[in-house]
């Protein structure tokens, strides 16, 4: 930065609505944030790219000694490399979009067709295409919708991401974990778990946004973004996408209203405008109005929030509807709840003859005013038994379909399906959900073999040695949360 606050031509300052971005410590995290957090490279997987290039670290570095700057020279940023990353880290056996394009088709011409892509891009010639419209089935019986973008939507989407991550990461608040470099779910799930217990938290506001995606009002996420961003090419891209509308039973339809869920860009839009609408909201809040401690943790438009005093809870829900409200949001009626939890909540509803504390699911599993072993209080967190009957549902259909296959190939893959099950639900209290999953799967295994043949000789005693032989053991497999939380925090990682 020279004395007029720009950086090379390209950052010119300008001051925000409010000045809730400072770099503070979360009090439900308890730790400063960490130094560098986003200054390493991005790690490899389906995000794009394994390093980001250097040119983005002078980014980075700009947005962080100025929180006010607004960035007018971004688009540069995307180049060949950052485009053919973008490229690789696409799932190649993703669907393709309106357009029919495979991952597999578009490289076998890579070079030439990431050489085109990028001139388009740069010189404006770009055009967006619609989404293909898909649905998924919810756990709650309804249909997810979901936008499936052409495969050249998703490489610039992937890239600008990566250009405007430099910027939103130094920005965005330490208790939100959703679909960000370096942050997963169990993250989110170990700072709840912490925060309630590290902190006079006795009542638990659970919220769910009605139809979050669907409703996102694009003008306001718009001047959200011009906070910060001032190219306007990389704006037009974003209009571009928003605009692109859907395309359903082979008719287009226009999307006013919204961000396609599905879309590459779609989860970083969303961080931005809950990041003005919410997160900075709440932090001041927090500070003006709230009375006791207060610990916020949100992962998309999914969120907690846990308070010491009641009124301070009530106060809030209220003040929340208003401002949500002000922003075309809601809350979905069904799934937001405040309920007594916490350290003292079985004690204080016992002496008013009250039951045992409610529960309350978040990102899979259902939270429980426990005991461990030693007495003392613990937040037990267990699978949200409706979605695993309703995983259990879905895989002996599939079981069902494949049980023609050779064994070893059924093994593999049940295999599979019982890792990636173990890698998220093994935590510690939850052994025997994660066994009763690993059973009951089992008996579906067994009944499909079964059906294979009427002179069957598969008993029992063999099927126990095939789940043997192919299913790996129901064992925890995740820390105690404060064992890992620790360690995160003290320790040199991407995680504020």
């Amino acid at each position: 930065m020279n004395g007029h606050g720009k950086s090379d031509g390209r950052v010119v300052p300008a001051k925000l609505a409010n000045k809730a971005v400072e770099a503070v410590a979360e009090p439900v995290e308890e730790r400063r944030p960490a130094k560098g957090n986003t200054g390493g490279s991005t790690r490899p997987g389906r995000r794009a790219g394994t390093d980001v290039p250097s040119g983005l670290d002078r980014v980075r570095e700009a947005a962080r000694k100025d929180r006010s700057a607004r960035f007018t020279a971004l688009l540069h940023h995307v180049d060949l490399s950052l485009l053919w990353k973008s490229y690789v880290a696409i799932r190649p056996q993703a669907s393709p979009g309106v357009d029919g394009v495979t991952w597999e088709d578009y490289g076998e011409n890579l070079r030439e067709n990431l050489e085109d892509l990028l001139r388009r891009v740069l010189s404006g010639a770009y055009r967006a295409k619609p989404s293909r419209r898909a649905y998924i089935p919810k756990a709650d019986g309804r249909q997810r919708p979901l936008g499936i973008a052409a495969l050249e939507d998703k490489i610039v989407q992937r890239a600008v991401v990566e250009v405007l991550n430099a910027i939103y990461e130094v920005d965005f608040t330490g208790f939100s974990y959703g679909f960000r470099p370096g942050r997963k779910p169990h993250d989110a799930l170990d700072a709840l778990a912490i925060g309630i217990t590290r902190k006079k938290v006795n009542w638990m506001l659970d919220a769910d946004l009605s139809d979050f995606f669907s409703t996102l009002d694009q003008a306001w996420l718009i001047k959200f973004l011009e906070h910060r961003i001032a190219d306007e090419r990389v704006l037009r891209l974003i209009r571009k996408w928003l605009a692109a509308g859907v395309i359903e039973d082979g008719k287009w339809s226009e999307t006013p209203l919204g961000s396609p869920q599905g879309a590459s860009v779609s989860p970083l839009l969303a961080n931005v405008y809950l990041h003005y609408v919410f997160d900075r909201w709440v932090r001041q809040w927090r500070r003006r109005h709230a009375h006791g401690d207060v610990i916020v943790v949100r992962f998309a438009d999914d969120f907690v929030v846990g308070f010491e005093h009641e009124e301070d809870a009530r106060q809030f829900l209220s003040d929340l509807r208003d401002r949500l409200s002000a922003f075309g949001l809601g809350l979905h009626p069904k799934k937001t709840r405040l309920i007594e939890f916490g350290r003292h909540a079985a004690r204080n509803r016992a002496a008013r003859g009250l039951g045992k504390p409610e529960t309350f699911d978040f990102l899979g599993l259902t939270h429980i005013c426990a005991k461990g072993r030693n007495g003392g209080f613990w937040v037990r967190r267990i699978t949200i038994s409706k979605r695993m009957r309703a995983k259990l549902k879905v895989l002996n259909i599939e079981l069902k379909l494949r049980r023609h296959q050779p064994v070893p190939v059924q093994g593999q893959w049940l295999g599979s399906v019982v890792r990636g099950h173990l890698n998220y639900y093994a935590v510690p209290g939850n052994g025997d959900a994660i066994r009763a999953f690993r059973t009951q799967l089992t008996r579906h295994w067994f009944k499909a073999l079964r059906r294979r043949s009427q002179k069957t000789r598969l008993t029992w005693v063999r099927m126990g040695r095939l789940a043997a032989q192919w299913l790996p053991p129901a064992r925890i497999v995740h820390p105690f949360p404060e064992v890992r939380f620790a360690a995160i925090t003290r320790g040199r990682s991407p995680v504020r």
